[in-house]
């Protein structure tokens, strides 16, 4: 059920990210998708939305055992995640919440 919501999940981040740099077409942020840890033995795909020119970084999480939920964190690209990420239901993740959190963290 994961790969069906890293799916509908990179739909949601295309669409955000295109609607981001129609507002600001100056912050070219780069979103990517890692399945390291998944190769590690981790049931988790993860999914970076990484800004280079302020280096900020937004990371989610999908874990396979919670598949109805998505974990995130606002974090930097160049430091380990520190904290707790927060859970929110996977239904809750939009194109509009996504494109929110962009222009909340990165453009700032």
């Amino acid at each position: 059920m994961t790969h069906k919501n890293l799916h509908e999940l990179c739909d949601i981040a295309t669409e955000a990210h295109t609607r981001f740099q129609k507002e600001i077409a100056d912050i070219d942020p780069i979103v990517g998708v890692s399945q390291n840890m998944r190769d590690s033995g981790i049931p988790v795909d993860v999914m970076t939305i990484d800004c280079l020119k302020n280096g900020k970084r937004i990371i989610l999480i999908l874990h396979d055992d919670k598949p109805d939920s998505i974990s995130y964190q606002f974090a930097w690209r160049d430091k380990d995640p520190e904290g707790s990420f927060t859970e929110i239901p996977f239904s809750g993740v939009t194109a509009e919440v996504m494109l929110e959190w962009m222009m909340r963290y990165l453009a700032v």
